[in-house]
Order: C-alpha cells, then structure tokens, then sequence
C-alpha cells in the first residue's frame, strides 16, 4: 500500500486477508456512531423542514449548523491532552470522550423532538447547533481512535478507513430509512424520540470497543521536554507555557514542519476542494427528490436501503482496488468518476421520476462516494501523526467539512438564482470536482520528486513513501 512508487503492487490475496482483524469490527461500530447524528441533522431534518413548508433557500441556509465539523480542530487538542474525570479513568482517553457527547446528543435529539420548526425554528436550530457540536467532537475522538488502534500498521489503513466509511453509512442510512418510512405514520416528533433510543444503541457501542494502546503519552511528553529546553531555567510558569505550547501550537507545527509549508498547503488546499461538488449535490438532494415527484417511501427505499446496501458493497471494492493499487490514484479515480455521477442526477431533473433511473443513480452515485471516501480518508489519516493524531486528522477533516458546510449552505440559493432549474445546478456540481483533481496531481508529483532525491542521497526512510 504505501510502498515506493517504483514498488510492487499486492496481490488480490492479500488485500482481501487485510479484512481479518478485530480491530475493524471497534472501527466499523464507532462508525455506525459517527453517522447517525447527520440523520438528525441532514436528510431527516431536511424531510421535516420540507413537510413544514419552509423554502428551499431557508433549508439550505439551516445546514449551515453543520459548520462546527469545519471548526471542531479548534478544540480538537483538547482531546490529546486532557482527560475527562472518572469517564475517561474508566474507559479511556478516546472512549471516554466518545460516550460522554454521545450523552450529551442523546438529551439534544430528545429536546428536539420537542420542538415544531414550523412555529419554533429558532429552538430547533440552537438544539440542532448543540447536536452538531457534540457530534463533531465524537467524530475528533473516534478518528482519533480509529487512527490510534491501527498504529503503524500501514497495510490496514485502506481496510480500516473502508470499515469507518461503511459504519459511517450504516449509522446514517438505516436509522435514515426507519425515519423516511414512518415519518408519514407516527410523525417526525416521533421519529426523533426513536432516534433517541438509537442513540443509546450507540452507547452501547462505545462500550463494546476496546480502548487502544498508543506511545501517544510519551511523545507528547517528549515534546514538552523540547519546549521547556528553549528556556534557561524551568519553573512552575515555564512549565505551564511548555504545556499550553505543545496542546495548541505543537500539533500543527509538527505538520507543516514534516511536509514543508509547500505541501502541507497544498494539502490543505485539496482537502477543502475535493468534495465540494458532492456536498452542493447532498444538500439538495432530498428537496430534489420532493419536487421532482419521489415520495417519503420511495426515498426511503431507494436512497437509504438501497444505497446503504450498495455503499458496503462498493466500499469492499473500492477498498481492495485502493490496496491493491494505491490511495493517490483511487483518489484521482474516485473524484472523476464522482463528478461524473453527478450529471445522473441532471438525467433524472431532465427525465422526471422514473424509478429504474432513480435506482441505476443511486447505484452510480454510491459507487463514486464510496470510493474515493476510502481513499480520502486513507490519505489523511496516513498524513496525520501519531502524537496528535486528533489534532491532526481534525484539521484535515475539518478543511474538507469547511468546503462541505459553509459553502453548500449556498446550495438552496444557487438552485433559486438558476430558477429551480435542477438540471444545470448538477452540472454545475459535477464541474466543482476539476480543480481538486488538478491539485491532486501536483501533490503527487510532490511526493515522487522527494521520494526519488531521498533514494538519491540514499537514505530512503528519510520522507515518507507515496501513498501511491
């Protein structure tokens, strides 16, 4: 997987044996808790606005909750540093963490159901902002976590982010389903009092998981030590300001000094691209499916049972393929295909509701998603260090929300500004995609010029190989 861009490729044996570890099984349960949230707060919540006549700008601009997952590594050294009182001495510094804002979320999806955003938008959007920041808090201790469980063990990193992505449906399309399907029948204050007992499901999972064990103590310890050398002489005030350093200056520092300020931006500049398109594209997708005449069953159907199906499938596969070949091109391989998928949902705009389309879309549109997700979320984790691997991931995962989050609340409005013309907003989606994948072949450029002058100076451990 990560061997040298002259390297061997593995075998189909071997990619597919990566699969027998029970470390996949903790990763892929605290998946399961990482997705269910954005049914609270994405594709249900969008079903309740729809049904309580609120506008497609006003839906669009209520999404914008979701930009605490762009901001969460503001806090996310937090995580690295401190633990919580008697939880974390109990389950451990990640566990402890994760069940702690899973019970926090599960009082905000109880408060919401509550509410009646028809008449009380402003209630249900502060319960809805509190959810979100709880969740992307979970999500910086369970990346952390996932990140943290595999180590060094670079060969189960494809395995291991296919397994999060996989969880991270699961958690998002079935308890989608189940909302979609008796929303109708018992309403959507209902649903969200059922979402609150999934969320104790959830608990449960976090309970399950075993803590991991990491050198994440030691070397944090070891950088502090370097901090308080800058002094000439260690007191009590000196040790603190070394403390507060290595909690909020050290985890970035350490990234843009073990990439150089070149790549680490450009990095970051890709991360927040890549997915922009795809996330216009999921915003309104479900106010599309409404206008264009699909109905609460058939979305239930169709783009949670369906899709989550076709999600584990496509994400098996595309994981291997990631193995077997390598993150770089499953990443350039992913985003084209995906920007492709896009113009299916323009065929559907075009067509009306038809439901073998709406199917063959769904089916093309998982595939995409579900492939270059793995190697996304391969890529950055394989970027994120060992010492601050929550403050790192987060930054990374929080560059990519940011372009998802803050700019696709626009999404409402672009489709207004166009007249509700569905069909030239995907096109406008799927052209989002280019200008990530033309960065994404300079930083792999990047990669192979260091990797050839470390083999030059014949010391080849001294920059990471390509994440080919």
């Amino acid at each position: 997987m990560f061997n040298r861009v002259d390297g061997n490729v593995q075998s189909w044996r071997q990619a597919l044996n990566s699969y027998r570890d029970i470390r996949l099984l903790y990763i892929f349960l605290l998946g399961c808790s990482s997705g269910f949230p954005w049914v609270l707060v994405g594709s249900s919540m969008s079903g309740w606005l729809s049904d309580s006549g609120l506008s497609r700008s006003a839906i669009g601009y209520f999404g914008s909750v979701t930009v605490v997952y762009a901001i969460n590594f503001l806090w996310a050294p937090l995580l690295d540093r401190i633990k919580l009182p008697v939880i974390c001495q109990r389950l451990g510094q990640r566990r402890g963490w994760i069940m702690f804002m899973q019970g926090l979320m599960l009082c905000a999806t109880a408060g919401i159901a509550f509410t009646n955003p028809a008449h009380s938008l402003l209630w249900t959007s502060l319960l809805a902002l509190a959810l979100t920041t709880f969740s992307a808090t979970q999500d910086v201790a369970i990346d952390a976590y996932r990140i943290d469980i595999i180590g060094d063990d670079k060969e189960r990193l494809p395995p291991a982010s296919a397994m999060s992505v996989i969880g991270w449906w699961t958690g998002y399309s079935l308890p989608g389903y189940i909302a979609f399907h008796y929303a109708d029948v018992i309403g959507w204050s209902n649903v969200y009092l059922v979402m609150a007992a999934v969320m104790g499901l959830m608990m449960i999972f976090t309970g399950i998981v075993r803590e991991p064990q990491t050198q994440r103590e030691a070397l944090q310890k070891i950088a502090e030590e370097k901090y308080l050398h800058a002094f000439s002489h260690t007191g009590w005030w000196q040790r603190v300001v070394a403390r507060i350093s290595v909690t909020i200056i050290e985890p970035f520092a350490e990234f843009f000094r073990r990439n150089g300020w070149q790549l680490a931006c450009m990095i970051l500049v890709f991360v927040f691209f890549f997915k922009i398109g795809e996330a216009f594209l999921g915003r309104m997708s479900i106010q599309f499916y409404r206008e264009v005449g699909f109905s609460n069953e058939q979305i239930a159907e169709y783009s949670k049972m369906v899709g989550w199906i076709m999600t584990i499938i496509f994400t098996l596969i595309g994981s291997a393929i990631n193995i077997r070949y390598g993150i770089v091109r499953g990443l350039f391989i992913g985003g084209a295909t995906m920007a492709a998928s896009n113009l299916m949902f323009a065929w559907i705009a075009i067509t009306g509701p038809s439901e073998t389309l709406f199917l063959a879309t769904i089916l093309v549109d998982n595939f995409t998603s579900a492939f270059s997700s793995v190697a996304f979320v391969s890529f950055i984790s394989w970027l994120s260090g060992r010492a601050f691997s929550a403050s790192q991931y987060a930054l990374l995962a929080s560059l990519g929300s940011l372009g998802r989050t803050s700019l696709s609340s626009f999404s409402g409005q672009m489709v207004d500004s166009l007249n509700g013309n569905w069909a030239l907003f995907f096109v406008i989606t799927a052209v989002m995609v280019i200008p990530g994948l033309f960065l994404l072949l300079a930083i792999s450029r990047v990669f192979k010029r260091r990797e050839r002058d470390a083999l030059r100076v014949g010391d080849g451990s001294a920059v990471p190989s390509e994440p080919q």
